[in-house]
């Protein structure tokens, strides 16, 4: 599970990396960001993380326009030395409210807390992609791709993949051909053949005719190989993924 960490203080912000080690080992802390500009600059350009850990007063404001500048739905747990915005925080994706300073106890709680509330959402939403699966009497074949002035229908047997890079949706067929796409990956998802078709990570849907290897990888994580000559960085199956995405290989 990818953490970040947004605290101006120093000595705060390390105790937090500290007792989340403690708390869990397999906590990935994706970064420590002081300030807003820089939390709002480091959401659009990064990959986004599972959970955020976030101070109220930062350097140059309030942590809350931050969301009002980035439209992210990531849980929050805030980390504050004041409770005067407890209100408005769980306006705003807010898993818990911790004043500082943080205790163990009371951060292992709330970790615990977003694990469960996590793995009772993914428990909702695999009902639903299974009615989705269960009512869908037909999967796309094909996807119209815009090459210049044309247009193109690529089968779906020749697919790959689909990924995302730089927030935008790419088809990557099996002659390493790359189009991009207007639709998003939770469409697709919904709209290809699940028996083929597997959503590796947030970022990436693999095609198993593709598969040419899967190695172990840190953190009890899988990291794939595609059938190509030009190897996309960061295929790894997510870790909540990994029991799902072996049972879907060994069908």
């Amino acid at each position: 599970m990818n953490i970040l960490i947004i605290e101006n203080e120093k000595p705060a912000a390390d105790k937090i990396a500290r007792l989340l080690g403690k708390i869990d080992r397999s906590l990935v802390i994706t970064g420590i960001i002081e300030t807003v500009e820089g939390a709002i600059n480091h959401l659009r350009s990064e990959s986004l993380p599972d959970l955020i850990l976030m101070d109220i007063q930062l350097d140059d404001g309030l942590c809350f326009e931050i969301f009002e500048n980035v439209g992210i739905d990531i849980p929050v747990i805030f980390t504050t030395a004041y409770d005067d915005y407890m209100l408005k925080a769980f306006k705003v994706n807010s898993v818990d409210y911790l004043l500082k300073p943080v205790e163990e106890e009371a951060l292992r709680k709330a970790i615990s807390k977003f694990k469960l509330l996590r793995d009772k959402a993914n428990v909702r939403n695999e009902i639903y992609m299974q009615l989705i699966r269960e009512l869908n009497t037909g999967f796309k074949n094909r996807f119209l791709v815009k090459i210049g002035a044309r247009y193109r229908s690529v089968p779906v047997d020749d697919i790959s993949c689909f990924h995302i890079s730089g927030r935008i949706t790419f088809i990557r067929t099996n002659a390493d051909k790359e189009y991009a796409i207007d639709y998003s990956l939770d469409y697709i998802q919904k709209s290809v053949d699940y028996r083929r078709f597997f959503r590796i990570n947030r970022n990436c849907i693999v095609n198993i005719h593709a598969i040419i290897d899967i190695l172990f990888y840190s953190s009890s994580r899988l990291k794939i190989k595609l059938n190509s000559n030009k190897p996309i960085e960061d295929l790894i199956v997510s870790r909540d993924k990994v029991h799902e995405f072996k049972e879907w290989v060994d069908k």
